[in-house]
């Protein structure tokens, strides 16, 4: 690995507070496997071997459900990583995996965590850590889905994206519009409609780029209850 791999390795929640010479004896065998956009990462059904960090690029985990449909269950990129809970279990990956963009993954076998977890607690913790994040993550997303209008969740997707407090902003839609979609809990046509609302609220999209007028009214707009529509 890269030196800039290893940094991004020790500042994932898994290998946070983990002392410096057990990340060193759990990460021996890692390896970085590099993968083209659309490339399947593993399937659901498979067995959980391993755990993956992301380097660089995005990853999209998803379920196939039985009527053939695409569930996109989660969205992930630099630092953020994925497969533990299964893996530590010995269990097979309940979702699918595929490289959404071209990108490289940090991939650390399974039995050399569990035994650093044997010989550490805090890798234990770390473990919690990070289940906690994907748990809380999941949480936030059915409380999208529930209490945000499709406009108002893909206000806050733009934001997500921001690097400013205020002001105007412009950022870059990392992946393709089906899969914003699709995260989001949207259908495509949907979130069109979505966009068009947003030009309301001063942003603009074209291709890849969306444009926002200002940050701030737009957070009070994601923010807002949307119950107040109905008394305007």
């Amino acid at each position: 690995m890269h030196d800039g791999d290893l940094k991004i390795l020790r500042n994932s929640l898994l290998f946070t507070g983990i002392p410096e010479q057990i990340q060193a004896s759990m990460t021996r065998g890692a390896m970085v496997r590099e993968f083209d956009r659309g490339t399947t990462i593993f399937l659901q059904g498979e067995k959980a071997q391993s755990i993956y960090i992301v380097a660089d690029g995005w990853v999209k985990l998803y379920r196939i459900a039985p009527n053939g449909s695409e569930a996109v269950v989660g969205v992930f990129t630099r630092g953020r990583s994925f497969g533990e809970a299964v893996a530590f279990r010995n269990d097979v990956y309940p979702v699918s995996a595929e490289a959404v963009t071209n990108c490289r993954l940090i991939r650390i076998q399974a039995d050399d965590f569990l035994r650093g977890i044997r010989e550490n607690s805090d890798v234990a913790v770390a473990m919690l850590s990070a289940t906690y994040a994907h748990l809380h993550n999941l949480v936030s997303q059915v409380e999208a889905l529930k209490a945000r209008t499709g406009a108002q969740r893909v206000a806050e997707f733009l934001l997500e994206l921001t690097s400013c407090d205020e002001g105007s902003c412009e950022v870059t839609l990392p992946y393709d519009k089906v899969l914003i979609a699709g995260r989001l809990g949207m259908k495509p046509e949907s979130l069109s409609r979505a966009f068009a609302k947003l030009k309301e609220q001063g942003v603009q999209i074209t291709q890849n780029r969306a444009v926002i007028e200002n940050v701030a009214l737009l957070r009070d707009y994601a923010e807002e209850d949307p119950a107040l529509s109905w008394s305007r």
